[in-house]
């Protein structure tokens, strides 16, 4: 077998790791797990780390299981501080649950008669029956308060720095997760529990509770990855309208890909080794060429091609990289007209939108009137008829003069109209 922890260490995709846990890995086929929570019926890109620990994980030939956090989606969050981690009922947890595995399928193998097919479980299914009597009978008392306190993410909180203190139920999670391992321990050979490097006093407590219950020659292990950060040191995975999301509905694919084609040349550097399947003989081709060329942004190209192909598909991406030539002045009239109406949207999201209405533009329109009174691109006829001139407007980018008669047959998608203002001026005019 493929040594799993070696593929993470030069992929820069370990933070911690127990000692031993590569030696047992190398010597045995076992499962390992990361948690993940279900606020949401999709994933985002701060998800992904996860889903390619477990990725390289099933090609290192282990078992990867994607552990759906339903029991805590039940609790919420308790400090009523987060939006992200609101209170879920069943139904709802059970649809995110199914888009979330829905998303994962596209990196895991869950369908195949292999050993090493992957598994998708839910904590809420063995969380719901556990009495409260039960839980601390049969797992509080083995892991002491001491223990707990000892915790970094325990001390910050309860620390004298912190205003709020801590509730119980935030205490508790870390013997919620510690029982997560000592279920899969005993039902599903599971001997690795996986996640960020914020995570590791949660882990170890699992790993803690194994050997207590157990005994002592049990062998669980951990490892964690470390928090991804942008070269600016601002947080990875979210932009000004929130989180990079894996729905197309919530991030269109021409976003998404346009996410990581514009990371910096640092940053594109290490998520070329996280987020892609590339060999390390490829990645270092790759970086080679780019620094003899960085204006080619060889490695932004190569990143985000094959992730946002693995997320959506090879026509969105091929979709979005002719979307991404109109802005930068190499796309044509035919490129345009083939946008559906919601990739048309991303590449101009931000760009001014007039209305006009259908049955004016219908009956008619002076192509003057329609460019200053009716859609205030320019502030008057005077000033449109001079750029005119100059041949400096263009009508789904053809350039067009102060004759250019409008019709039906100019509209995008049978709703809208670009024109263009100069290189870098847009203005998506809808017709309602």
């Amino acid at each position: 077998m493929k040594n799993f922890v070696e593929e993470l260490r030069w992929r820069g995709m370990i933070h911690d790791v127990m000692p031993g846990t590569g030696e047992y890995l190398n010597k045995n086929m076992t499962s390992g797990y990361v948690g993940i929570d279900p606020t949401a019926d999709s994933l985002h890109i701060g998800h992904l780390v996860g889903v390619m620990m477990l990725k390289h994980l099933q090609l290192c030939g282990h078992r990867p299981i994607a552990l759906v956090g339903g029991a805590t989606g039940m609790i919420g969050d308790p400090s009523g501080k987060s939006l992200e981690r609101n209170l879920l009922d069943e139904a709802t947890l059970r649809k995110n649950e199914e888009g979330i595995k829905k998303q994962l399928a596209k990196f895991l193998d869950f369908e195949s008669d292999t050993k090493n097919r992957a598994l998708l479980v839910n904590n809420y299914d063995w969380m719901k029956n556990f009495s409260f009597l039960e839980f601390i009978r049969d797992i509080g008392k083995h892991i002491t308060v001491n223990y707990m306190m000892s915790k970094d993410s325990v001390k910050k909180r309860i620390g004298a720095d912190s205003k709020n203190g801590m509730s119980f139920t935030e205490f508790s999670y870390q013997l919620v997760q510690g029982y997560d391992f000592l279920h899969l321990y005993q039902y599903e050979n599971c001997r690795l529990q996986m996640g960020g490097a914020d995570q590791w006093g949660n882990i170890t407590t699992g790993t803690e509770l194994i050997r207590r219950k157990l005994g002592y020659q049990t062998e669980a292990f951990a490892l964690t990855c470390p928090l991804i950060t942008k070269a600016d040191g601002s947080k990875f995975g979210k932009t000004e309208g929130g989180n990079v999301w894996l729905d197309p509905d919530r991030t269109s694919p021409y976003e998404f890909y346009q996410f990581w084609l514009n990371v910096s040349d640092e940053d594109a550097e290490k998520y070329i080794k996280i987020f892609t399947l590339l060999s390390r003989e490829e990645i270092e081709a790759l970086i080679a060429s780019h620094k003899e060329a960085p204006h080619l942004r060889l490695l932004q190209k190569a990143l985000a091609k094959d992730i946002t192909i693995r997320v959506h598909s090879e026509a969105d991406y091929e979709a979005a990289v002719e979307a991404s030539q109109i802005l930068f002045g190499k796309g044509t009239t035919e490129t345009l007209k083939k946008l559906d109406e919601r990739m048309l949207l991303s590449v101009f999201k931000g760009v001014p939108q007039p209305e006009v209405s259908r049955s004016e533009f219908e009956s008619g329109i002076g192509f003057l009137d329609f460019l200053s009174k009716k859609t205030g691109v320019f502030k008057s006829n005077g000033e449109a008829r001079r750029m005119l001139k100059d041949k400096a407007i263009s009508v789904n980018k053809e350039k067009v003069d102060e004759n250019y008669g409008l019709s039906i047959d100019d509209l995008l998608n049978n709703k809208y109209i670009l024109i263009q203002k100069g290189k870098k001026n847009y203005f998506l005019v809808k017709i309602v």
